[in-house]
């Protein structure tokens, strides 16, 4: 397999990567711009930007849109975080060129129809009511709120229902000006590709684009704190978040490696402790992100009220011993896990795409997977025990709670209970 990058005049760039025996392609385009570049008064816009995306162009109306790719029993899509916006379609390789024109055309010449601002609105109203009653994924975003408040990136991407209700079309083209150059576009695609054709292609169809407005970022500072709603439901849902390194930091990937020995799957420490051990929980879970300028670790877990005292208190002390007793074994099980997941995640063309694109995004170079395998193998045991007492002594936390929260211990007893 080979990942070839090309850049075009004006910033715009194109990597991809062909896979031998592979009968269809992934292509999409990738803008390095999401939630955290939003304004306070923006913040949702972005998410309402890619939705409309796929309300009509100047050529295509929104069942054009539709009927081009799947009418070769294609599917195109998208989707926002919080530092990039993705526009993306899987079809067969013959129709790589017709793909690549309708992503283009749904980027470039959006009507954004008032009417269609409307129905769309609803749309995302509803999403966002969805969210509010979906009490295991509102959790999170309180957590991000609490981990770094008053920040663009501690906020929510769907946006409050008051600032989407508000949005208008000179809002949509105002924020796709400034945040929408070709510098801040990655075309990337993988699986059944040719390299120097995507190129004359993205030529065409983006290499007349002018540079845009140098857009500033505010940077990310993990600032901790709690955010508690207590509300009758069946069960309490506790989110606990540390900060952790940065894409940017090669310590990353001994953060990772310490999440998936603490929460990564059924022989993880607080699997085994929680549910196992005591039958506290059903789902309980940690996991690393992270962002071009900081990362956030997130523990996860739901149980009753009357025993989320128990639950937290036992998840201190998993995260205490871990400094002193993590084993050669778990973090040799912990490797293993984060190296077949990086493989068999990749097997297929739209993993490889978003890869591809994401790695351009943070390094401007495609790291061979030979490179990621080596630093995942260089992180030993007393790297994570080292990584394991500075989160436990680090002295700043998140915490988001909802549900039958009220006999739940505060952030502050929870962190002395930590460093203790």
């Amino acid at each position: 397999m080979s990942v070839e990058l090309h850049q075009l005049e004006n910033g715009f760039r194109v990597v991809t990567e062909h896979m031998p025996g592979i009968q269809s392609a992934a292509v999409g385009i990738w803008v390095n711009a999401g939630g955290r570049d939003e304004m306070p008064a923006q913040n949702g816009i972005a998410h309402f930007l890619e939705h409309m995306a796929f309300k009509g162009t100047d050529k295509r109306s929104t069942l054009a849109i539709a009927e081009a790719i799947e009418d070769v029993g294609g599917y195109i899509n998208a989707y926002t975080s919080r530092e990039m916006t993705a526009y993306y379609a899987r079809v067969l390789q013959a129709d790589v060129p017709l793909a690549l024109d309708v992503l283009a055309d749904i980027l470039l010449n959006p009507r954004f129809d008032p009417a269609e601002i409307e129905v769309e609105r609803g749309v995302i109203l509803q999403e966002i009511g969805q969210a509010l009653d979906t009490p295991d994924d509102i959790v999170f975003d309180w957590l991000q709120e609490a981990a770094y408040p008053d920040q663009p990136i501690g906020r929510t991407i769907l946006g409050p229902a008051e600032r989407v209700g508000a949005f208008t079309r000179d809002d949509l083209f105002a924020f796709m000006r400034q945040h929408y150059a070709p510098d801040r576009m990655i075309l990337a695609a993988a699986g059944a590709v040719d390299h120097d054709a995507i190129v004359r292609i993205a030529e065409t169809l983006f290499g007349h684009l002018p540079g845009g407005a140098v857009a500033t970022q505010v940077p990310a500072r993990f600032r901790g704190g709690e955010r508690r709603v207590a509300k009758r439901l069946e069960q309490a849902h506790m989110a606990m978040g540390f900060e952790c390194p940065s894409c940017r930091d090669s310590e990353i990937y001994t953060a990772q490696i310490y999440t998936v020995a603490m929460g990564g799957g059924m022989s993880s420490r607080l699997f085994q402790e929680l549910r196992e051990k005591r039958g506290l929980c059903y789902t309980v879970f940690a996991q690393a992100g992270a962002y071009t300028d900081t990362g956030l670790i997130t523990l996860y877990a739901g149980t009753s009220g009357e025993q989320l005292p128990q639950l937290a208190d036992l998840t201190m002390t998993e995260l205490a011993r871990a400094a002193e007793d993590m084993t050669t074994a778990e973090v040799a099980r912990a490797r293993a896990q984060m190296k077949a997941g990086l493989l068999m995640g990749l097997e297929s063309p739209s993993a490889r795409a978003e890869r591809l694109a994401r790695l351009i995004s943070v390094w401007n170079r495609v790291p061979g997977l030979e490179e990621t395998v080596a630093h995942i193998d260089s992180v030993t045991t007393g790297d994570v025990r080292a990584f394991a007492g500075a989160l436990a002594h680090s002295g700043q936390a998140a915490l988001a709670l909802y549900g039958p929260v009220d006999a739940a211990p505060a952030l502050a007893a929870l962190q002395d209970r930590l460093a203790a």
